[in-house]
């Protein structure tokens, strides 16, 4: 049975809100969402967590964060640095904008060397959801000819938002579970015929719901990182003078799946996904954490 790392890519938390504003409590004692994540990685049997986050500051998560699970589980940290590219690229003056989620993950490939899974630090993805993906990592080898990895999909009902719309992969899946492609919406509005997606010529397409998406949750075994390296390099070929361009994690294992380099598995959850995409959002996901403490789900203080 293989040990099993949770990889929070926690990098954008200073940039997008402003100091570590996403440490909002959204549980009745204080609680984080990070809390619930750690939590849940634990009862699931995750025996590391690593932040990957920007070392500007480092401290003030480690105290803010780190801190609060020492005592509960291993913890390490990666550090992104826009500057950090391979040796024949150079950083353009006036790129501000980090490289995406592909670039956070090979930060890490220094500090982790089993199979692990990859959240967003703001998002809650559920108790089942950990159970699922650790349990198919703890049995995944990482010796396969063709590299074996996971994702997590939600039914898009379980992850829409009430105060707006919402950008969304929509998986294919063919008939043996295993993910063919991900297509992104991104502008998806849940309305009281169900969700629309609506495009930029104002056109709009209905869906049923019950369309599988990724929320970013991946399970890797370390392999990955020798994928990423070269895809990294092909990316920067291409983007490297456009300042808003990413490496994005869904792109990258779109690329291994079409070279037929990756087979992932789709493991589909009964969780809801909960994201505070728009500040309306919060109070619905300290609503629904309360409903999943009343179900028995969560003890009403994390211990």
């Amino acid at each position: 049975m293989n040990q099993v790392t949770l990889l929070v890519l926690a990098a954008g938390m200073g940039s997008r809100y402003g100091g570590l504003k996403q440490l909002d409590p959204v549980g009745p004692n204080g609680e984080t969402v990070i809390d619930y994540s750690v939590f849940d990685a634990i009862r699931a049997g995750f025996s590391k967590v690593v932040f990957v986050i920007r070392e500007e500051f480092s401290e003030e998560f480690k105290t803010s964060v780190g801190s609060r699970f020492v005592d509960k589980i291993e913890v390490g940290y990666a550090y992104q640095n826009i500057n950090e590219l391979p040796d024949e690229f150079n950083v353009p003056e006036e790129r501000i904008k980090p490289w995406g989620t592909g670039h956070a993950i090979l930060a890490a490939s220094g500090v982790v060397n089993e199979p692990f899974a990859v959240i967003n630090a703001d998002d809650f993805y559920g108790k089942d959801a950990y159970a699922r993906i650790c349990n198919y990592l703890t049995k995944v080898g990482d010796n396969n000819e063709k590299n074996n990895y996971c994702m997590v999909g939600y039914p898009l009902r379980n992850t829409l938002s009430e105060n707006g719309s919402v950008s969304r992969g929509v998986c294919s899946i063919n008939p043996s579970g295993q993910l063919e492609s991900v297509k992104e919406l991104t502008k998806i509005v849940k309305t009281e015929e169900g969700p629309v997606n609506m495009s930029e010529d104002g056109g709009s397409v209905f869906l049923d719901g019950s369309e599988i998406v990724s929320m970013n949750m991946w399970g890797f075994t370390p392999d990955i990182f020798n994928h990423l390296e070269g895809l990294f390099t092909n990316f920067l070929e291409q983007n490297l003078e456009d300042l808003t361009s990413e490496f994005y994690i869904p792109f990258a294992v779109d690329s291994m799946i079409y070279a037929r380099n990756a087979c992932v598995d789709v493991l589909q959850t009964s969780s809801n996904w909960f994201g505070i995409t728009y500040k309306e959002d919060k109070h619905f996901v300290q609503e629904s954490i309360q409903s999943l403490i009343q179900l028995g789900e969560y003890p009403s203080e994390l211990a």
